[in-house]
């Protein structure tokens, strides 16, 4: 059902293509951007190669990409080696990527593109183009086609500052047959609060797993960095006006602005000297509030117009992008819009930062946590109309010390809440990212051990490890295993080419059929056990993977730490028996993996090593993947019992009996935490 749902949905997009493109035509006759840069609506724009392998971060508009800013500096300074591209839907939102990230973009440290339309066709050529590591979404930019991509090309995706209002949850009921598999596709929600985090979890059907998909990391907004310069630049527009108190309505929309300047009116009878500082929320509006303001016959100047504000100016319509912290920070009183109408109201963090007194409207739906800790903290003044609010603005305005007092709690609490930012990081460090290197005709990913100036070496070759006399053995199988040593590494390393098997590999040795790079079999297999040796699990330490490009197709080759003083149990077993505790420390490290939900595809006596120590390692994770559910579980057991019962059958010595199956059973069972079935 939910695959025929995708492809409704897919269908549907692609029809509603032309339409969204002509409500851009006629969107840009306020705002020319709309109608700008089309391709990357497509991901048909060249995008450079030395991209790959980075993190994308996708904020939909303004006020996300706003959010965003602390989280995207963040990773700009955890993972220096990775590329970062920000991707957004808006203008209003490019713009401010492109403002408070432009001298990144110069470098070329970070790209920025619109996120195209959902369809299949444009994800998977952005996924291509970019070979993220991972992906970040913020709020609810929840896109099927977009996640089924990521999955597919086992990119995992975060769901970051994740809110989802009681209504909103409502609504994403109707469409469960499509909500629920999209949910599942996610790594992981990193929510807003406690209540967006259940309500995700029962969308997703996992309200009662021991692990849910969605947990409470705070919200984003509340690790806002202001400015340096801010304050500055509003002391030097406040020194400009005089002595005059400052409203600011931010964020306000059509049917809001009228009972704004309604509420205007009724103050300026009280306080002629007050100054209105009107900010709608969307640009293609600003000439509409302005006849708005005309028609109230007060004289007014617009910001984009850079007019000098003198004593008889009213309103101030800051109608230029980017600068409602600006408008903030010189105010008195802060309004937020879109809270007088039932639209939902906007993020009050941005003036609690700033401790400035806030008012709203009690439309505030989409921000029900935030008001209504402010409502707890008697840190908000409510206002349903134009009386009330011209009521509420004229109270502060005669008690300093109440203003004062609540800018104070607002602050306090803004104060209180924070600590999304490194909340998210620690979920993004238990992905485990590689170091990209991008080189002519390939992608490299490599762990830390890898020295930089290897990076970019020809470490793949065993020629280049001869010529530095690094050689130390190799392994001849069904291919050659090169064993290397680099200078000052501690142990050797594994160099493996991969190979195809069977009948086709007679023919074709080792070129592989194009697929998304991140799903190649050295990358792929690299970034597993990455993770795996992040979760303790004992395999060993990737050190680098290669993706090359050979006509439309690939091959891989893998770099491991080699396992020292270590024998797989296929010799081991030839020449000793494992004793039942050994057996049973087998079993629960098998339990230990499948736990871990790591499917092992080839889980058999070759794969499996015993150090001098005593400690038993799994190796050759080559098409093997992590996997959800239980169903699975049965299946490697099998293979490696007929793995151990077939050499059984073809040694004259080969120490495994019944009863040692048994007690590698017993020690499975014990540590796995529910009777598996095995046989």
């Amino acid at each position: 059902m939910s695959r025929l749902a995708l492809v409704c949905y897919s269908l549907l997009m692609y029809l509603l293509r032309p339409v969204l493109l002509l409500l851009f035509v006629w969107r840009s006759r306020a705002d020319a951007a709309y109608r700008q840069r089309f391709l990357e609506r497509f991901a048909l724009q060249p995008i450079p190669v030395q991209l790959q392998g980075g993190l994308l971060v996708h904020a939909v508009s303004m006020g996300e990409v706003v959010a965003a800013i602390p989280l995207i500096e963040a990773l700009l300074r955890d993972y220096p080696a990775l590329p970062l591209t920000v991707t957004c839907t808006t203008p209003t939102g490019s713009a401010r990527i492109r403002q408070h990230f432009a001298s990144y973009l110069q470098t070329g440290r970070v790209y920025h593109c619109y996120l195209p339309f959902d369809t299949p066709g444009a994800n998977r050529r952005l996924l291509q183009k970019l070979a993220p590591q991972l992906i970040l979404l913020l709020e609810t930019e929840l896109w099927p086609n977009l996640l089924r991509t990521a999955s597919r090309h086992q990119v995992p995706v975060l769901l970051v500052n994740a809110r989802l209002s009681r209504r909103s949850a409502r609504g994403y009921r109707r469409f469960a047959w499509l909500v629920k598999p999209m949910l599942q596709q996610l790594t992981a929600i990193l929510a807003q609060d406690d209540a967006t985090a259940i309500r995700f979890n029962v969308l997703a059907g996992c309200q009662h797993s021991a692990v849910p998909l969605a947990s409470r990391a705070g919200n984003l907004k509340y690790d806002m960095r202001i400015a340096p310069d801010l304050v500055t630049r509003a002391e030097a527009l406040r020194a400009d006006w005089g002595a005059r108190p400052v409203l600011v309505a931010g964020s306000t929309h059509a049917g809001e602005d009228e009972i704004i300047l309604s509420a205007f009116a009724q103050i300026r009878q009280h306080q002629p000297d007050l100054l209105l500082i009107l900010v709608p929320r969307h640009p293609d509006r600003f000439d509409s509030v302005a006849r708005l303001i005309e028609a109230q016959g007060l004289n007014y100047v617009r910001r984009s117009r850079d007019s000098q504000i003198v004593a008889d100016t009213a309103v101030l319509l800051g109608d230029s992008m980017g600068e409602l912290m600006l408008w903030y920070q010189v105010a008195d009183l802060v309004f937020i819009g879109g809270s007088l109408i039932p639209h939902g109201g906007h993020n009050p963090l941005e003036a609690m930062c700033l401790a400035k007194p806030v008012l709203s409207g009690p439309h505030v739906f989409n921000f029900a946590q935030a008001y209504q800790l402010l409502s707890q903290q008697d840190a908000v003044r409510w206002a349903a109309d134009a009386e009330a609010l011209s009521q509420q603005v004229l109270q502060l305005l005669a008690a300093p010390a109440e203003c004062q007092q609540l800018a104070a709690a607002g602050l306090q609490l803004y104060l209180q809440q924070g600590g999304a930012t490194a909340r998210i990081l620690a979920q993004v460090a238990q992905l485990a990212m590689a170091t990209p290197a991008v080189l002519p005709g390939e992608l490299r990913w490599s762990a830390p051990q890898l020295p930089a100036e290897l990076q970019t070496a020809s470490v793949f070759n065993s020629t280049y490890w001869q010529a530095q006399q690094a050689v130390t053995g190799h392994s001849v199988g069904r291919n050659t295993v090169y064993f290397v040593r680099a200078a000052g590494a501690e142990t050797d390393w594994v160099l493996r080419h991969y190979y195809r098997g069977g009948l086709i590999g007679k023919l074709n040795r080792d070129w592989f059929a194009p697929v998304p790079v991140a799903t190649s079999r050295g990358l792929a297999e690299f970034r597993l056990l990455l993770w795996m040796r992040q979760a303790g699990l004992p395999v060993p330490a990737p050190v680098a993977a290669r993706y090359q490009q050979r006509g439309f197709g690939y091959s891989a080759d893998i770099l491991l730490e080699r396992i020292p003083q270590s024998q797989d149990l296929y010799h081991y077993l030839q020449q000793q028996a494992l004793t039942a505790a050994q057996w049973q420390q087998l079993g629960a490290l098998v339990a230990q993996l499948h736990q871990a939900g790591v499917y092992h595809s080839d889980l058999n006596c070759h794969n499996i090593l015993l150090d001098a120590a005593g400690q038993f390692w799994l190796i050759d994770f080559d098409k093997c993947a992590r996997r959800k559910g239980q169903h699975w579980w049965p299946e490697p057991l099998a293979r490696l019992q007929r793995s151990l019962q077939k050499e059984l059958g073809l040694r004259t010595v080969f120490h495994f009996t019944p009863e040692h199956w048994q007690a590698f059973v017993a020690g499975y069972q014990q540590n796995i935490g529910i009777n598996a079935r095995i046989h």
